[in-house]
């Protein structure tokens, strides 16, 4: 055979060899691209986002967007090929898989944890939203877990209103524990609550739970440190004046709290807030109306960009990140608090442009 001619087939044979390995290699990565965005001021799949009964509210205009990722799931394998051409698209990022999921993490708990992390947002959304606006939100000391094989498994239920233990009214969720603990193991300890679905309807109607208590017994058990238990963990829960609902399936995560926040304000509040502007945005939020960064934020403004945002609500902590590749035409506004996104809301309705708080790509204003 000649030169040339066994040259060029050795050529064509590695490439062939090259190409299988990229197709068949599995490589340690995940993907992340820009996600769906959805106003929070208006519908999806039918039904508004925002549903809130038995309290005035006001027409809106615009939008207040909340922003998403997509990844690839836990149980995806990528190979070296997509990996290539994940790194060369601009508007994708390649990560390696254990910053998006930890080791040995099921599809399955990625999901619930996800669920978890959203249900949470909706609820601090809320309660930072009625605070900022001055209405009362009460608390109430409820279960928030109960740990298999203890002694409360199957008596007690998460979600279940803890009245009083002992007879001793609770006050905050960290009196359970210190309750409990004046028993020594094996001794019993009588919770005063209300089951969790009396509770649940009662909320629904914007009320605290007052009747249907029940006692219930229960052995205590001894911890490793030798203190008494009975397994659960108490939380705190929210009561609202009026019902608020949020309605967005197949999402997960916390960061579309900050943008719930905005769109109940907006919707409790005379006139509106966006001046019919499109503006969308990202970031935790708390209870106290702290925003947080989340990740991803590069797929986020990309998403926004291309949904036609003109501006976007940035936590401080990823302005840095996020000013090193704005989309054109796409205005970054520096949020630390739901209440410097209300003034920075108020000035882009007012066309007060130029005293927006800018990210820069030092994360300054």
């Amino acid at each position: 055979m000649p030169r040339r001619t066994a040259t060029l087939l050795a050529s064509f044979l590695m490439l062939i060899a090259l190409l299988c390995a990229g197709v068949l290699f599995p490589v340690p990565y995940a993907e992340m691209s820009p996600g769906p965005t959805v106003n929070t001021l208006g519908d999806h799949d039918g039904e508004p986002v925002l549903q809130i009964s038995e309290r005035k509210t006001y027409p809106t205009t615009g939008h207040l967007n909340m922003t998403t990722v997509r990844v690839t799931g836990p149980d995806y394998t990528m190979n070296l090929f997509e990996a290539l051409y994940g790194w060369l698209d601009h508007d994708s990022a390649v990560v390696p898989h254990k910053t998006l999921y930890p080791e040995g993490q099921t599809a399955e708990q990625a999901d619930q944890e996800n669920a978890e992390e959203f249900s949470q947002s909706q609820e601090s959304a809320k309660v930072s939203a009625l605070k900022q606006l001055n209405v009362p939100v009460g608390t109430q000391t409820v279960v928030g877990s109960v740990v298999k094989d203890k002694p409360a498994d199957g008596r007690l239920h998460a979600g279940d209103v803890i009245k009083a233990v002992d007879g001793t009214e609770v006050e905050q969720a960290g009196d359970v524990a210190k309750l409990v603990t004046k028993h020594k193991p094996g001794e019993k300890v009588v919770f005063t609550i209300i089951p969790a679905k009396v509770a649940a309807a009662a909320e629904k109607r914007g009320k605290r739970p007052e009747t249907g208590a029940q006692q219930i017994s229960i052995t205590t058990q001894k911890a490793d440190d030798g203190r008494a238990i009975v397994g659960i963990q108490a939380d705190v829960d929210h009561i609202f004046p009026f019902p608020i609902d949020i309605k967005l399936a197949d999402v997960g995560g916390p960061s579309a709290g900050l943008m719930f926040a905005l769109g109940i304000v907006d919707k409790l509040t005379p006139g509106n807030m966006t001046g019919g502007r499109f503006v969308a945005g990202t970031g935790t939020i708390d209870d106290k109306g702290k925003v947080g960064p989340i990740g991803g934020i590069s797929m986020k403004t990309v998403g926004a960009r291309d949904k036609g945002a003109e501006f976007f609500l940035t936590p401080k902590d990823n302005c840095a990140t996020a000013a090193k590749g704005t989309p054109s035409g796409l205005r970054l506004v520096k949020v630390d608090t739901i209440g410097d996104a209300v003034k920075a809301l108020e000035k882009i309705r007012k066309g007060d442009l130029a005293g927006l708080p800018s990210c820069s790509p030092a994360g300054r204003s």
